[in-house]
């Protein structure tokens, strides 16, 4: 019996599962380093099951950057990937290649009660778009419409790299020093692992601190032990990240909820949890009566963006039935 697989590709790894019966099995992580290509590594997490080519009939995988055309070069590791080629070398009779957010927020309709904490308190409107931004290598920006009888359908799109908002005098000091150090500010220069460093080297140059933290874990680490700079770093991308999901809700009329997710803020839920992301995602000004009641979560689910693409998949192996 042939299969479906799966995969949700990163900068540093790359997450596989089968897909069968509607849910995610045998899900391996694998160093993208360790492989010259995509072929390559599902070659290999097939082989680790005692799976040959051949033996999956529908891949779908989930990458970072516009997906277009038969080439598609992934934006943040050194694969790339040709649709015929793929197809013909692991005979494979169906590819499908979504944006990475896209998987992540078809995730969203899988997710169980027990995998989001509830940040901000509301009430999702049904019929309305929900919004999913994720800090990790880079910031994803994704949007949900849809519905489970009429079919979901996510919204690709670049929202990471909008200007960066400032909402404050002090942000507006801090985004001197960032402009100093970096050029344009992008949203994805700040929420991001790097963005967190950066905005620490910012913050220290201006309020005179000792640059003492050299990467985005020490930062984390400092600040859940109770380094008044570090805390302040996490609590100024708190606010940074509420701004721009905010923003998103505006843009987007996000009243179905915003999912946060990515792999940097589970590291420290609770400094989340006590940080200023509630009051920036509702400073809107004339328009702050809008974000009330918009409900926001915080997503703890192992992987998402694999569920996602499982979901993406089996809506069009059941349109081609």
């Amino acid at each position: 019996m042939k299969l479906a697989l799966v995969g949700d590709i990163g900068g540093t790894n790359a997450r596989f599962a089968l897909w069968r019966d509607n849910q995610l099995e045998s899900v391996r992580v694998l160093a993208t380093a360790d492989f010259p290509g995509v072929e390559q590594a599902i070659v290999a997490y097939l082989d680790g099951l005692g799976l040959a080519p051949g033996a999956v009939h529908a891949v779908c995988l989930a990458c970072a950057g516009p997906v277009s055309g038969d080439v598609f070069v992934f934006t943040n590791n050194h694969w790339r990937l040709s649709r015929s080629a793929f197809c013909r070398d692991l005979q494979v009779d169906e590819l499908l290649l979504i944006n990475d957010f896209s998987a992540m927020a078809l995730g969203m309709t899988r997710l169980e009660e027990h995998e989001r904490v509830q940040v901000c308190p509301g009430t999702a409107e049904a019929d309305r778009p929900a919004v999913v931004v994720g800090p990790g290598t880079g910031l994803g920006v994704g949007t949900l419409i849809g519905s489970a009888a009429e079919g979901w359908q996510a919204l690709p799109g670049e929202g990471g790299h909008v200007d960066l908002p400032i909402g404050s005098p002090r942000e507006a000091q801090l985004w001197q020093e960032l402009y100093r150090l970096n050029g344009h500010i992008r949203a994805e220069d700040v929420l991001s692992g790097g963005g967190l460093l950066l905005l620490y080297r910012a913050l220290c140059a201006l309020d005179g601190h000792q640059q003492t933290l050299q990467s985005p874990a020490d930062i984390t680490a400092a600040a859940l032990a109770g380094d008044e700079v570090a805390g302040q770093v996490i609590d100024q991308f708190c606010s940074w990240l509420g701004r721009v999901a905010g923003n998103n809700v505006l843009s987007l009329g996000g009243r179905g909820g915003v999912y946060i997710v990515g792999g940097i803020v589970p590291r420290f839920t609770e400094l989340f949890l006590r940080s200023g992301f509630a009051r920036c995602f509702a400073d809107k000004g004339p328009m702050s009566k809008y974000m009330v009641d918009v409900p926001v979560w915080l997503v703890t689910a192992e992987y998402p963006g694999l569920m996602g693409a499982g979901v993406a998949l089996q809506q069009l192996l059941e349109r081609q039935q």
